[in-house]
Parts: C-alpha cells; sequence; structure tokens
C-alpha cells in the first residue's frame, strides 16, 4: 500500500509561492485523496504489490486516474524549490539548443501551460535527444507516450486558485522563481543515461 510522501521542503520555504492554506487542501487532501483512493482500487487484485509506474502504464479507469496523480503531485513537488536553484550546464545547454533561449523556453511554457483549457499538467519532457514541451490533461502522463518528465508545473486550478484566484498567468510567472532546476537537471542526467528506467528509480526512491 502507497503513503503519502513528505514534503521534499519546509512549506514556510515557499511562502511566497504558494500559501499555507493551499498546502493544506492541495497536499493535506487533494494529495492525499489520490493515495487513499488508490490504496482502496488496488487492494486484493493485480495491482496490489505492482510498482507504481507500471499501475500507470497498465491500469485504465479510476486505477489509471488516482495512480498518475499521486505520481503528477510527487513530480510536482520536486519540481518546485526554495529559491535559489540552478540549473546544470549540460540542461542549460540542452534548453539553448531546443528552445533558443531560457527566456524563449520559459515563453513556451507559460503559452501552453496558460492555454491548456480546463485542468491538467505542462511538462518539460526528454523525448530521445530532444526536450520538448507538453500538455496532458487532468491525469495524463507524458509516459503514456513514451516522453520521459523532466519537470512539472500544475494548473489544475485547486493548485493556485486560493493565491491567485482564476489568474493562472501571475502563478505560472511566480512559479518561475521557484523551480527546482537541480531536480530537473538530475532526471535529464539520468533520463539521457538510462531512459525510462531513471523514472522508475525515481519512483522506487519515493515507494521503497
Amino acid at each position: 500500500m502507497f503513503q503519502l510522501r513528505k514534503l521534499p521542503f519546509a512549506q514556510e520555504s515557499l511562502s511566497q509561492f504558494i500559501s499555507a492554506k493551499t498546502f493544506e487542501y492541495h497536499y493535506g487532501k487533494h494529495h492525499q485523496t489520490y493515495i487513499n483512493n488508490l490504496n482502496n482500487l488496488i487492494q486484493g487484485n493485480e495491482f496490489e504489490n505492482m510498482h507504481l509506474l507500471d499501475i500507470i502504464l497498465k491500469g485504465s479507469g479510476g486505477v489509471f486516474n488516482n495512480a498518475a496523480q499521486v505520481f503528477n503531485h510527487d513530480f510536482y513537488w520536486d519540481s518546485i524549490a526554495p529559491q535559489g536553484s540552478v540549473m546544470s550546464d549540460q540542461l542549460k545547454e540542452a534548453i539553448e539548443k531546443n528552445f533558443g533561449s531560457i527566456e524563449k523556453f520559459q515563453e513556451e511554457l507559460t503559452n501552453k501551460a496558460t492555454t491548456l483549457f480546463g485542468s491538467g499538467w505542462c511538462w518539460l519532457v526528454l523525448v530521445g535527444d530532444k526536450l520538448e514541451i507538453v500538455q496532458t490533461s487532468n491525469a495524463q502522463v507524458p509516459m503514456s507516450e513514451g516522453k520521459i518528465p523532466l519537470l512539472t508545473v500544475d494548473v489544475w486550478e485547486h493548485a493556485y486558485y486560493i493565491d491567485y484566484k482564476n489568474a493562472r498567468p501571475s502563478y505560472l510567472g511566480k512559479f518561475y522563481e521557484f523551480i527546482n532546476w537541480g531536480f530537473a537537471s538530475k532526471m535529464y542526467e539520468q533520463a539521457k543515461n538510462k531512459g525510462m528506467e531513471a523514472l522508475r528509480e525515481y519512483i522506487s526512491n519515493l515507494y521503497a
């Protein structure tokens, strides 16, 4: 059975980005509910002792939705950090090669995250040796299309509405100040070397 992972930072360290009230609902209620639902849905069946990545790739309906949302939130918490995180030279070079500049990367991510209709996620992913920015709706994940996530931003309203109301661009603008580039850099290096296995190892470290 899965348990709600601990946040990789002190909540107050992100108070300029996400309020305590948002954490109370987003982490304490929404993320916890996905964990609870997943445990209830897999109890006593083929998924009960399966790796979370395999549940996501093989599941459907409620099993997929809750398993994917557990992963999506885990990855989002690791994608943000207190100010001061720096990307590696390798990731910086790759972003500049694929998007033209860090500023153009930010513009594209903002555009795709802002124009995603309804609820979902916006991701920086590795596809082969190329970086892309992709949208996924609701609980969908890049791995279903063989794309390896390096970074994500949650654009479900519960991620930002308490703090930013319906101003998704304001939330995204603040997001850039708190990106965990160290995490994205590590994922990039491991994804290049190990492919999807890097993601399996990431999940295994959360749910040993």
